[in-house]
């Protein structure tokens, strides 16, 4: 599967921003499709992921309650809608895919596909 992240920008400190991650190749609802993102220097971080049929998800204790996930079968897409922002959350986001068990999906190493990215900058 190949996967097309876009929807990055600049925004202020409180807004919002809905990333989206497009497949093609293969249906996205065989995978669980999580998103992570690097800052310069620092290693991959886990953001959230949700699971193949979208009823389940779970994010880093860092986004909780500020960030969303969801999925769109027919356009074989991934959202992550991002609320709330701070200049903390200013980094390239990634999707990636995996078909691994659920819980292993905080694990970027567990990850087959991954999108190129995505810029998000959150100014103060």
């Amino acid at each position: 599967v190949q996967l097309q992240a876009s929807g990055g920008g600049l925004v202020q400190t409180g807004g919002s921003l809905r990333l989206s991650c497009a497949a093609s190749g293969r249906t996205l609802t065989n995978y669980n499709v999580g998103w992570f993102r690097q800052t310069p220097g620092k290693v991959r971080e886990f953001v959230g992921v949700i699971s193949r049929n979208g009823g389940s998800q779970y994010h880093a204790g860092s986004v909780k309650g500020r960030f969303t996930i969801s999925r769109d079968k027919p356009k074989n897409s991934v959202y992550l809608q991002m609320n709330n922002l701070k200049p903390e959350d200013t980094a390239v986001y990634y999707c990636a895919a995996t078909q691994k068990v659920w819980s292993a999906t905080s694990d970027a190493t567990m990850y087959d596909y991954w999108g190129q990215g995505t810029q998000v900058t959150v100014s103060s």
